[in-house]
C-alpha cells in the first residue's frame, strides 16, 4: 500500500506540471484566436483563413510593438492605456501587479548586481532575494524609505506567488550572478528541480 501511494504521489508530479502547462496554453491560444479570427476572416475571408493565423499574426504584432517601444514617442503611446488602467480603482492593483511580475521576470529596471544572498544579522542563515530599490531617488515612494546605505531585497517564498520585502544595510548582501528570473524559479521551487548551470558556477569551479 506505501509503494502504490509512493508511485502515485511520483506519477502525479510526472504528469500535473506536464497537464498544466497544456491547459495554459491551450487557454491562451483558444482566447487569441477567439480574439482575432473574426478579423482576419473579415479580411481575407473563411476560404483564405487557416487556424494558427490569429497566434501567429499576434506574435507578429507583440514583436512589432516591441520594436516600435525603442523609440521614446511611440513607447508613451502605447503606455497609455495602462496608465489609463493605473487611474481606475478596479483595475489598478491587478494591472500594476501583473505588469511589476513581468517586469520581475524579464529583468526590467534591476541593477546589473540585482539577485543577492542576504545574511541577516547576528546569523549565518542566508536568503536569495533581489533588489529592488536603492537609496537616494527621491520621487520613489520607497527609495524615500531607505536610509543611505540601506537596500530594499524581495524574497520570492518557496511554491508561492508571494513573499518579503526588507529592508537591509548593504553590508548584509552579496552580489550573486544570476538573472532576477532564474532566482524567481530557483527559489520558488525550492531547488528541489534539476539542477542548472549559472553563469556564476563554472567561475567558483574555477
Amino acid at each position: 500500500m506505501k509503494n502504490a501511494i509512493q508511485y502515485l504521489l511520483k506519477g502525479l508530479a510526472i504528469l500535473l506540471p506536464i497537464v498544466v502547462t497544456i491547459a495554459v496554453v491551450h487557454w491562451l491560444l483558444v482566447t487569441i484566436e477567439t480574439w482575432l479570427r473574426p478579423l482576419w476572416v473579415a479580411i481575407l475571408g473563411d476560404q483564405f483563413y487557416f487556424p494558427g493565423l490569429a497566434f501567429v499574426s499576434f506574435l507578429v504584432i507583440a514583436a512589432i510593438i516591441g520594436f516600435s517601444a525603442r523609440w521614446t514617442f511611440i513607447n508613451q503611446f502605447w503606455m497609455l492605456p495602462g496608465k489609463i488602467m493605473e487611474q481606475m480603482p478596479l483595475l489598478r492593483s491587478l494591472y500594476g501587479t501583473i505588469t511589476d511580475i513581468f517586469d520581475l521576470m524579464g529583468g526590467e529596471h534591476f541593477a546589473e548586481e540585482s539577485v543577492v544572498l542576504v545574511t541577516l544579522p547576528g546569523s549565518e542563515l542566508r536568503l536569495l532575494g533581489i533588489v529592488t530599490k536603492k537609496s537616494g531617488d527621491k520621487d520613489d515612494r520607497l527609495s524615500s524609505l531607505l536610509k543611505e546605505e540601506e537596500i530594499a531585497v524581495f524574497l520570492p517564498m518557496a511554491y508561492n506567488v508571494g513573499g518579503y520585502m526588507i529592508m537591509v544595510p548593504t553590508s548584509s548582501v552579496e552580489p550573486v550572478d544570476m538573472s532576477p528570473a532564474d532566482a524567481m524559479q530557483l527559489t520558488i521551487s525550492a531547488g528541489i528541480g534539476k539542477s542548472r548551470n549559472f553563469p556564476n558556477s563554472d567561475k567558483k569551479e574555477k
